[in-house]
């Protein structure tokens, strides 16, 4: 893995670990798999979009989330109604140390580094850098935030760790003990982002629906990041900078896709010979997603 990942902040939250509110006032949406929590951020159903053979990804099994840092995730009542059995979470190492799961009653937890950055990596944790804005703007210049989250996604697919991580992940929904499977990361937008795609192709969703999952969500994302945004825009920063970071789009997913196929020839073939999954592994995965 190379030293240069990049990975955003962590998104403000109140003094009690929930997350921040929007200062531009609630966020209304009629996405039907927002599951609305206040005690956890970007929460979603995968369930419910359409195969490409005419059946249904089924709901209640695949849940994905921001980090599950509120103490208060534990009494969640919204939550708890999800019935989690197995909590994956995609962070580093350093993350989940610095911000251990708060994980939902009856749940396991199961880590899953998929990026396993070294302590020396400088973009690692830009929290710290942000405090110091003078500085920030000229580390955020010279790093080139698309470029670099562009390599991040090729190194999801590519890298030991990802394809580790994330063939643990589509494990758990072959154990029917260990579902309903709830998966996050730090925002819930990148390396979700990619778990989320995957088990939408492996399901059999197509293409143009894995990706409107991805881009789907932006409004929480960006409703999670704006307090940071205007506090870095109030002390002087460019938030223009650090946007890149802070959503999805198209030519991060586009990297991921383009390395998968130019590495290992499909999605068939990423799945048999990246996360070496075998072929009844990968059909009863299909049938343990869909109705």
């Amino acid at each position: 893995m190379d030293d240069d990942v990049t990975l955003p902040p962590h998104p403000p939250t109140t003094p009690t670990g929930e997350p921040a509110p929007d200062p531009r006032g609630a966020v209304t949406t009629a996405d039907p798999h927002v599951v609305a929590s206040r005690t956890l951020a970007n929460l979603r159903d995968v369930g419910g979009r359409p195969t490409a053979d005419g059946r249904t990804v089924r709901g209640g099994v695949a849940y994905r989330s921001a980090e599950l840092r509120a103490p208060a995730i534990a009494d969640d009542p919204v939550i708890a109604g999800l019935g989690v059995r197995t909590v994956v979470d995609l962070r580093t190492a350093a993350e989940r140390t610095a911000l251990p799961d708060v994980l939902p009653a009856g749940a396991r937890g199961l880590h899953a580094d998929v990026l396993e950055l070294t302590p020396q990596a400088p973009a690692a944790d830009l929290t710290e850098i942000l405090r110091r804005p003078q500085e920030a703007q000229a580390v955020l210049a010279a790093l080139e935030p698309a470029v670099q989250m562009r390599r991040t996604y090729a190194d999801l697919v590519v890298a030991d760790a990802g394809r580790a991580g994330y063939a643990a992940l589509l494990r758990r929904f072959l154990d029917a003990d260990a579902t309903p499977v709830l998966y996050h990361c730090t925002a819930g937008k990148d390396r979700t982002g990619w778990a989320t795609t995957v088990l939408l192709l492996a399901a059999g969703v197509d293409e143009a629906g894995a990706r409107d999952e991805y881009l789907a969500v932006n409004p929480a994302v960006r409703a999670m990041y704006a307090p940071l945004l205007e506090r870095f825009a109030d002390v002087g920063g460019d938030p223009g900078l650090l946007v890149p970071l802070l959503e999805v789009r198209e030519e991060y997913l586009d990297a991921a896709l383009g390395t998968m196929v130019e590495t290992f020839g499909s999605f068939d073939g990423y799945l048999r010979d990246g996360l070496r999954l075998t072929a009844d592994e990968v059909a009863a995965l299909r049938e343990a997603l869909v109705d």
